[in-house]
């Protein structure tokens, strides 16, 4: 592999942002061969505004998905992840939502953004326009971060934020809190039986808030832990891999593994050039 050089700089949202917005991360590659990037399915919505350059972006991996140019873009909660196409430089900043910060930044619920990719201007209109200028405008990532705090409070005040996103229901913010905690091992019956819903009533209300039924949602839950595990500095055999994000066994993580990213994982580890960028 040629030279390169990796930025990563993560930060937390302002607190009145934190109910909605995970993380901040910018992130500066330089020097990395060409190639395909697998962004994994997770349990947040990302928004990514490029700062040297287009994204080229497909909704899905060596499966014939039309790449498409942004100048910044936002996703929904996926089933697989999206092929991101490079030339070995990526400058930019990711945004993770949570499902419900979907209705407090977006105004509309996480469910009509599921398994798609579009502008973020087109969610956040003018406002959207200005935070790319001022993020490209920029030059130090301190200042970046302080205008996604500033632009995107006044998204949730615009679009009276709070009130949208009491609409949720507890039940399936619970349902969620749940999923997440149990890094998706949460027996849905049993979380429905708890909440004193049937699972059938918790699948339809969840997956019209979220976009996935909490069963394909813990899935993505389980996954995204196994990928953190094989993204790890000095990452676990795949076999150990398996056993700890609680896979029954080693053939039943590659399954799940060529269904999320197109790619079985000893094919995915070889293509990924950014591998342990994030």
């Amino acid at each position: 592999m040629e030279d390169h050089t990796t930025t990563m700089i993560h930060a937390r949202p302002a607190p009145a942002l934190r109910r909605y917005v995970g993380s901040y991360v910018g992130f500066d590659l330089r020097g990395f061969p060409a190639g395909v990037h697998c962004g994994p399915p997770g349990r947040m919505l990302t928004a990514v505004i490029g700062l040297s350059g287009p994204l080229e972006v497909a909704a899905g991996v060596d499966d014939g998905s039309p790449v498409t140019v942004f100048g910044s873009v936002a996703g929904g909660l996926m089933r697989r992840a999206v092929a991101i196409h490079h030339d070995g430089r990526q400058e930019g900043v990711k945004v993770s939502l949570t499902p419900f910060g979907a209705r407090a930044v977006y105004g509309m619920p996480a469910a009509d953004l599921a398994h798609r990719l579009v502008p973020l201007d087109e969610l956040l209109g003018a406002l959207g326009v200005e935070l790319v200028d001022r993020l490209r405008a920029a030059t130090a990532w301190v200042v970046r971060f302080a205008v996604l705090d500033e632009l995107l409070l006044r998204a949730v005040g615009r679009g009276a934020g709070g009130d949208l996103v009491s609409r949720v229901r507890p039940e399936v913010a619970e349902a969620w809190r749940r999923l997440l905690a149990s890094r998706g091992r949460a027996q849905v019956g049993a979380v429905a039986a708890e909440l004193g819903w049937s699972r059938r009533y918790l699948t339809e209300r969840f997956r019209g808030e979220v976009g996935l039924s909490p069963k394909a949602f813990a899935r993505v839950l389980r996954f995204e832990y196994a990928h953190e595990l094989a993204t790890a500095h000095e990452p676990l055999p795949w076999a150990d891999v398996a056993a700890v994000a609680g896979y029954a066994d080693q053939a039943h993580l590659v399954r799940d593994w060529r269904e999320f990213t197109g790619r079985s994982p000893k094919v995915w580890r070889r293509g990924e050039v950014l591998l342990g960028t994030g």
